[in-house]
């Protein structure tokens, strides 16, 4: 354990910021979950309002830099195909 003061406050920054981190990349990879389990399915019309709703927190993620913006990319792209896929 730090004895400094301001060690001691980032190490309850850092925590702070691990759990907010930590919900966040479980929130997106729930969304994500959901549409694929949409797509599992057939379902074009649940699938297309799980697709809205994953392509808008996966570009979140990637704004506050959860996740790299290629890998972002990558993501939507798939979900995209895969939607395609059910047309």
């Amino acid at each position: 354990m730090p004895n400094i003061k301001s060690a001691k406050k980032r190490v309850l920054v850092n925590q702070a910021k691990a759990a907010q981190n930590k919900a966040a990349k479980s929130a997106l990879k729930t969304e994500l979950k959901k549409f694929d389990a949409a797509v599992a399915e057939g379902n074009r019309s649940e699938a297309d309002v799980a697709y809205k709703v994953a392509v808008k927190a996966v570009d979140k993620a990637a704004a506050k830099g959860l996740l790299h913006k290629n890998n972002a990319a990558n993501k939507k792209s798939s979900m995209t195909i895969k939607l395609n896929k059910l047309a």
